[in-house]
């Protein structure tokens, strides 16, 4: 049976402690593979056998949380759970926050400073402090203890767990003192007012952290608004209908307007224009589109019309492919939040001994007798510890760091990806369809017509000979040569295997008729043709890794042409910067050796193993493995599948049409190489917002923990700090959406490529 994929929206958690929660409830559905529950976007990922969906929703519901099945290719619920959980949680604030003014008004009371300011004696009243106090606690505050008690039975403890104690130490004990305390200890203050303004100022930070984490998965409501809506589509014998895309069928004809999106990936069939496909392949420049050109959903047709034939719909669109990618990117775990995961695990009971230990040496030792000091240390402890920055620090960068790579045309598979490439030590690279562009072209000309024929008029024959022939070099002798075939025929034409083809050709224009012959050296040989005079030259392009065909008309040799798999643009350039970096760059391929030389001469490639087969470039890979190198392999995906899989990150450079490259940790939607150091750049800037979030989350709470427990915070501070802490860490993470993308020509300045690498090293 087939392994499915589902994604569950999650309304209700609260820190990283609930989403371990969730992540043990659906693991223990019968099927369920593997489970990644992000806090920072509230989305879980499942991988199971034979397990419907709504088995998933029920687990999480059993759990305590509410969940619904996220399905791109059904239409948008009218209300987004998380934008109606976020609009209620802004609404309790507000009812929290009239019910807490009056009662924060009190606290002017109890400052030497503030004795000026006019208190009224009924808000003084413990009766009307306990009236204004209680609906924040037992109703707007219901949702602490209900976390609590969804926590604790699933034998765990979340940050609602420390809320629910805090603020109920404080309400229950002015309980008391309002109940049984005498009239000097009620008027020394109760302590309805933290309670209340506690869970108040959480919920204002719940609120904000929301609106924060909303922006953070930016990168995937942008591409899905990419989605056209409608469609164009042929109707034989009437005018084109307009109908939503989801009607659209295989075979269908649609057709595109000057200006308008390309509904969905189909192929063209008449027209010509140029298409801008820079929102998914980060490629500024619009790539012309002529019959036989795939085109891609969303991008847009800029000038001419376009007819076309549908080919991919829904799930198997390329944008599809390119959300599903970064989704999977953001859902999955990076290594670096296992400390975190390890830390939060225990933060709470850890707190919790914690807070205990304070009361106790606060009530015994520091202030003995002395309730109210040991109550209030206590519960600014309990309030400061929610380990919430905790858990957003890492998901939260990378789902900034993935959705700005995605705008780039990288796409990461997964986190692992982001957080390692800046690691690279060593980039290996293959050369056909890597380095360079992958079919041949037409580089050299050299022409001596013979009495009668302009070179012009040659070379209108060569090029109609050649069109005689299926040959990958015959093509590109043909789309290189510009003049026209017009009034030149061909007889006799016949190809010599392993040689060249030769033909009878009738130029009407010159008025001529001869033999033409094109090929190599034993073809030259095999029609009795003396070309001494042309092997120097000949020898020369064969030297820069080009082949070289001669041509000969009746008994002399007229001219020769060179064909070559040319370098891509800003290969040379971009390399360069790769060894500004440090990085070491190897070439594996299997063309021959002069041809593999020619070209690692170009573009700075000092080591070159040529003439290997597929598997063979896998153990070289490994074996730079072994020698310490963090290896990663660039290719195109296909024929470098092994290497691609053995090296520690595998970047595959592809089409905005071919990004299921299995094989790859890294796809770039576009062939350019230029994408290879905006890569390294984003993930180097991913890691380094990661390591700050985390810095500052283990800061937050080492300082925080012990300065609460000296009595030198209020508790309403700590929980003000508390909530802007998780704020804070959203806020760091966004910074990464706002990133430029490298310059071409430079991507770091000499000064930091070398700090870099010394940091690195």
């Amino acid at each position: 049976m087939a392994k499915q994929h589902h994604q569950l929206q999650l309304v209700g958690m609260s820190c990283a402690g609930c989403a371990r929660s969730i992540e043990r409830a659906l693991a223990a559905v019968p099927g369920v593979q593997e489970v990644h529950v992000n806090f920072a976007n509230e989305v879980a990922a499942v991988d199971a056998t034979g397990v419907a969906a709504n088995q998933l929703v029920a687990a999480v519901q059993a759990a305590g949380y509410q969940a619904s099945v996220i399905d791109h290719q059904q239409p948008a619920p009218e209300h987004d759970p998380r934008v109606v959980a976020q609009r209620h949680q802004f609404y309790k604030f507000l009812a929290a926050a009239l019910f807490s003014a009056p009662l924060l008004y009190t606290m002017f009371a109890h400052f030497s400073w503030t004795q000026g300011v006019y208190m009224p004696d009924w808000l003084m009243n413990p009766w009307v402090q306990m009236a204004l106090a209680t609906p924040v606690q037992f109703i707007i505050g219901w949702q602490f203890y209900r976390g609590s008690m969804t926590a604790l039975r699933q034998g765990a403890a979340n940050m609602d767990v420390l809320v629910a104690l805090g603020t109920s130490a404080a309400y229950f004990y002015s309980l008391y003192l309002a109940l049984f305390g005498s009239p000097e200890v009620i008027q020394q203050g109760l302590y309805f007012e933290t309670s209340a303004v506690l869970i108040t100022l959480i919920l204002l930070g719940k609120w904000f952290e929301a609106r924060a984490k909303g922006r953070s998965s930016a990168a995937i409501q942008q591409l899905l608004q990419l989605q056209p809506k409608t469609a164009l589509r042929e109707v034989p014998g009437a005018e084109p209908e307009e109908v939503d895309v989801t009607r659209l069928q295989r075979g269908d004809i649609i057709h595109i307007k000057p200006g308008q999106q390309v509904p969905t990936d189909c192929v063209v069939i008449n027209g010509d224009s140029a298409v801008d496909e820079s929102m998914l392949t980060g490629e500024s420049i619009p790539v012309d589109k002529h019959p036989g050109d795939a085109l891609i959903g969303a991008t847009i047709n800029q000038h001419g019309f376009l007819r076309a034939e549908v080919q991919k719909l829904g799930r198997d669109t390329a944008l599809a492919q390119i959300i599903q990618v970064v989704e999977q990117a953001q859902n999955s775990k990076a290594p670096i939040q296992r400390l975190a995961d390890r830390v939060s695990a225990v933060f709470v009971p850890i707190v919790l001994g914690v807070a205990v230990l304070t009361f106790v040496l606060w009530f015994w030792w520091l202030d003995a007798g002395n309730y109210r000091s040991a109550l209030e240390a206590t519960v600014a402890v309990l309030v400061i510890a929610c380990p919430c920055a905790l858990g957003l620090a890492t998901p939260t960068s990378i789902m900034a760091g993935s959705g700005r790579a995605a705008q780039w045309g990288i796409l990461f598979k997964q986190s692992e990806g982001l957080e390692v490439t800046h690691q690279i030590t060593t980039m290996v690279f293959d050369k056909t369809g890597t380095l360079t562009i992958g079919k041949p072209q037409l580089t050299d000309v050299q022409l001596q017509p013979p009495a009668g024929l302009t070179e012009s008029q040659l070379l209108s024959s060569v090029k109609a000979v050649e069109q005689q022939s299926e040959h990958p070099l015959a093509q590109a002798i043909v789309k290189g040569i510009s003049e026209s075939t017009a009034g030149v025929t061909i007889d006799q034409f016949k190809s010599h295997t392993g040689m060249g083809i030769a033909a009878q050709v009738h130029d009407t224009h010159a008025n001529l008729s001869y033999s033409l012959y094109v090929g190599n050296i034993r073809l030259m040989q095999e029609f009795g043709l003396s070309m001494d005079a042309w092997l120097p030259a000949k020898e020369a392009l064969e030297q820069q890794g080009k082949t070289a065909m001669l041509i000969g008309c009746n008994d002399q040799m007229v001219g020769m042409v060179a064909v070559a798999d040319t370098l891509r643009p800003h290969a040379q350039t971009e390399l360069n910067d790769l060894k500004a970096r440090g990085i070491k760059l190897v070439m594996l391929t299997g063309d021959n050796v002069r041809t593999a030389h020619t070209i690692a001469k170009q573009v700075g490639i000092d080591e070159v193993i040529a003439e290997l087969l597929p598997q063979h470039k896998a153990d070289h890979v490994r074996q730079l493995r072994e020698r310490g190198e963090f290896v990663a392999m660039v290719g195109d995906g296909i024929n470098d599948a092994p290497a691609l899989a053995t090296a520690q990150v595998g970047i595959a450079l592809g089409s905005g049409t071919d990004i299921a490259l299995e094989s790859a940790d890294i796809a770039l939607l576009s062939p350019d190489l230029r994408r290879l150091n905006d890569a390294l750049y984003i993930s180097q800037k991913t890691v380094s917002n990661i390591r700050q979030n985390l810095f500052w989350a283990f800061a937050y709470n080492v300082l925080g923990i012990p300065i609460a427990a000296s009595g030198l915070l209020a508790p309403w501070l700590a929980g003000g700090a508390m909530a802007l802490s998780s704020v804070s860490v959203v806020l760091n993470a966004l910074r990464l959406q706002r990133l430029r993308q490298p310059t071409t020509q430079h991507h770091e300045s000499t000064t930091e490529i070398r700090k870099h690498n010394d940091g690195r090293s």
